[in-house]
Formats: C-alpha cells, sequence, structure tokens
C-alpha cells in the first residue's frame, strides 16, 4: 500500500488531516512526523506517494526539509502547509519544487483538490518512468538483435564505413551474400544517425508479390483494386523522419523501381488510385545479394535507379571470408539462445569451435546460428568436436 507522510508539529492538526484525507483516500496509509528532522528520517528510508509538510516546526523547518528531501529524492510530491505570515516561504518552496502550498485556515475543497492533483501528478510521473524503462529495455533488446559481432578486419572496415556514412543522409546500397548480415549494416547506420529517433521502415522486396508492391511502398486508397477495403498507409509514408530499408531490391519490378525512382527525385509519393501527393523526408537504404551490373546489362533493373540507390555502397563478406569471427559469434548465439529459451548457456570445446571454422558456411552467419541452436539441442556441455561431425552434415 502507498503511503503519505504528514509532517506536523501540532497534533491536533496531524490528527484533523488524517481524519478528512483517510475517508477520501482509503488505498493510502497515512504516517506522522513530528518535525522536519524526524521527516527526513523517514524520507530517507522511504518513497511516499505524497508528503504533506507544515513550513514552521522546531529542529528542521518545511522548508530545510523540501530542500533536504529534493536533493536525496527528486521525485519526491510535496504538498506545504503555510500560516499567513508563511507565504513568503510557502512561495520561495513552491521555486525550490514543492507541488503547492495551502494556507491556514485550510480549505478543506482546497485541500481536497490539490492533494487529488499532487497523487494523479506522482501517479503519472511514475507511470512516465515505468514506459521510459520499458522503451529502454525494449531498446536494448533491439540493439541486441542487431548488433554486429566480431573483430576481422573485413568487419573493422565496415563499421569504420558505417561511422563515415552514419551522420550524412547519403543513401546507402549494401551488397552480399544471403545471411551475411547486411540488415545488420543498415540498422547500424539508422541507430548511428540524427534520424535514430525517427522510424526504421523495413521492406523486403522479394517477400511481396509484384502486382502489390506498388500498393506496400506507397499506400492505396479504398476501392483502387480488388481486395482494397480501406485507405492504406505506405511504408514511404510510415518511415517518414526516419530512414526506409528496401531489402533485396533487385527483386523488385520494372514498375515499382519506376515509382521509387520518382519518389526519390521528388520526396513525394502517390498512393495507388489516388491524384493525392504526399511529400515524405525519408533516408533510403536498399540491399541484394545480385551483381548489379548484371541485372543492370540484362534489363531488370533501373540504370538511373541503381546510381540513385548506390551513392555510398558497402560489401558485406561472406562468412568464408572472416571465419576469424567464428569463435566470437557462436559464443555470441549460445548466450542469446540460453537467454530466449531460458536455459544455463552451453559452453562449446575449442576443438568444437575449430572444427566449425573449417567447415564452408554458404549459408553464412544465418546458417552458422541455425547450426549453433542444433548443437546446443542435440550436442553436451561442452558441446564437442565429436558433436559438431555428428549433428553438422556438409
Amino acid at each position: 500500500m502507498q503511503k503519505i507522510l504528514i509532517v506536523e508539529d501540532e497534533k491536533p492538526i496531524s490528527d484533523a488531516l488524517i481524519s478528512v484525507l483517510s475517508d477520501e483516500l482509503k488505498e493510502y496509509e497515512f504516517e506522522v512526523a513530528n518535525d522536519g528532522a524526524d521527516g527526513l528520517k523517514r524520507i530517507e528510508k522511504e518513497d511516499y506517494a505524497l508528503v504533506i509538510s507544515d513550513i514552521k516546526m522546531p529542529k528542521m523547518s518545511g522548508d530545510e526539509l523540501l530542500k533536504n528531501a529534493i536533493q536525496m529524492k527528486p521525485d519526491t510530491t510535496f504538498l506545504m502547509i503555510s500560516g499567513h505570515a508563511d507565504i513568503e516561504s510557502a512561495v520561495s518552496c513552491l521555486k525550490i519544487g514543492a507541488f503547492d502550498f495551502i494556507e491556514k485556515p485550510i480549505d478543506l475543497n482546497r485541500l481536497f483538490q490539490s492533494v487529488k492533483n499532487a497523487l494523479d501528478k506522482n501517479l503519472l510521473q511514475k507511470n512516465n518512468q515505468q514506459l521510459h524503462k520499458e522503451n529502454s529495455t525494449l531498446k536494448k533488446k533491439v540493439n541486441k538483435k542487431h548488433q554486429m559481432i566480431g573483430e576481422s578486419v573485413a568487419l573493422q572496415k565496415i563499421q569504420e564505413m558505417i561511422e563515415k556514412v552514419a551522420v550524412s543522409d547519403a543513401r546507402v546500397l549494401i551488397t552480399g551474400p544471403n545471411g551475411a548480415g547486411k540488415e545488420l549494416v543498415a540498422h547500424a547506420i539508422h541507430a548511428q544517425s540524427e534520424r535514430c529517433k525517427g522510424p526504421m521502415v523495413e521492406v523486403n522486396c522479394a517477400a511481396i508479390p509484384s502486382e502489390l508492391i506498388e500498393s506496400e511502398l506507397f499506400g492505396h486508397v479504398k476501392g483502387s483494386f480488388t481486395g482494397a477495403i480501406k485507405d492504406k498507409q505506405g511504408k514511404f509514408e510510415l518511415a517518414n523522419n526516419g530512414t526506409i530499408f528496401l531489402d533485396e531490391i533487385g527483386d523488385m519490378s520494372l514498375i515499382a523501381q519506376a515509382k521509387v525512382l520518382r519518389a526519390l527525385q521528388e520526396n513525394k509519393v502517390s498512393p495507388v488510385g489516388s491524384d493525392k501527393e504526399i511529400k515524405v523526408d525519408v533516408r533510403v537504404l536498399a540491399a541484394t545479394n545480385k551483381d548489379m551490373k548484371k541485372e543492370i546489362a540484362e534489363g531488370r533493373f533501373r540504370e538511373d535507379l541503381y546510381h540513385r540507390l548506390s551513392v555510398i555502397e558497402i560489401h558485406v563478406p561472406a562468412l568464408d571470408d572472416r571465419k576469424e569471427d567464428i569463435p566470437l559469434l557462436v559464443h555470441h548465439f549460445a548466450k542469446t539462445i540460453a537467454e530466449e529459451q531460458k536455459t544455463i548457456q552451453k559452453e562449446f570445446a575449442s576443438e568444437a569451435i575449430e572444427s566449425l571454422q573449417h567447415y564452408s558456411w554458404t549459408g553464412n552467419i544465418r546458417e552458422l546460428r541455425n547450426v549453433v541452436e542444433r548443437l546446443i539441442i542435440l550436442g553436451g556441455n561442452p558441446v564437442t568436436a565429436e558433436d559438431v561431425h555428428s549433428f553438422v552434415r556438409k
């Protein structure tokens, strides 16, 4: 049960306050401190929903109590009680951080309203703190999910490139084989950019049917095609003031490519079935596992769009080209999987890791993670080289 502390040296007044407030605030428990010094000791030990304090008291005055308590616990909510002669002190208390003051003789309606407002403010503050804490926790989880693991020279060069390009709004084309971690590069660029507080919207161009890609990117209006039962915002509009990541851009149809090119040129999009143009402020990151020069030569990708997207190009190497990162990746995946499955983290014998380094990883980091999970489920603790030979087929 939450508590309200009344700091008052005159017992008849503290008794009267508890009597009138307890009927209205049955969910709160009341405590009394007989002077400011006693009040400060109690505040040091307890977090109160509200402190109601007189100003003129022996040992320590109410304004001194307020000043010391706010230094110790800045979120403590104070309501001061002042006689007419103490108005100047009461105003000073407001400047220090008190929520309000009530003048003697106390008007009960004024008291109830002020106490209610103070408790509402305290509840709102706690809710905001909890929300901030949850957001911070979520952000850490998201950052952890997109963490780039490794100390190879190749990865260090990528990280250096990310630091350089993140501060600009330049468009970046990220190339590399499937499963190599292209999306991690995109998230790192967004996280280190000035747009990090804005949205990061991902679009897998290969996973969306060609007839729906335009609607997905730019939105549509109700009735514009069969199945368009209501207006829908497109990904470009959802990413406004943030970043849009077009994964597998090489699989986008030529019609959609033309629309994307126009959006990049004019910073405007038009929903399917609408003549309305919507202005957007979006940074575009794109990724592909294809040879774009070959795609252009064979007429499957627009050269003008390629040049718009590849102001900066970052190539993510295959895992086979940075096998020295495998020990760190194995340890990272073992820890992550244990946390996800709420189990004890399994160790990997050095011989097991050496065996994994001798394999060819055509599926890259994504394949390695799947293999580590398989070994954790089927292997011993520690996972041995024999486990690797038994459960990893190449």
